[in-house]
């Protein structure tokens, strides 16, 4: 079966064209929690307050099947009301 990877960083997003191939769904979860593991030591070092990182596979007509997020979140008020620390003010991008 075809399997394709698509990963958003914040507003951007890139194009899942490369298809790969696994036997089953199965091996399609195993394959995408292994990239990711390679993946996410990098991305939490990089990553900014109150942003999303994601990667997702998608099936043979590209609808995504699984998808794992590294979402990072400031939960207190200290830097005040409109303050870019404040999610109630900020939100947190997220992407459908």
């Amino acid at each position: 079966m075809q399997f394709y990877f698509r990963i958003r960083d914040g507003q951007f997003g890139g194009p899942a064209h490369h298809a790969i191939i696994l036997a089953d769904r199965d091996a399609a979860w195993t394959e995408l929690t292994r990239v990711s593991k390679d993946l996410i030591g990098s991305i939490a070092r990089e990553i900014r307050q109150n942003t999303e990182w994601q990667i997702e596979l998608l099936d043979e007509s590209k609808r995504p099947l699984f998808r794992i997020r590294l979402v990072s979140e400031t939960l207190d008020d200290e830097a005040g009301p409109g303050s870019d620390r404040n999610n109630a003010a900020s939100g947190i991008k997220r992407f459908a």
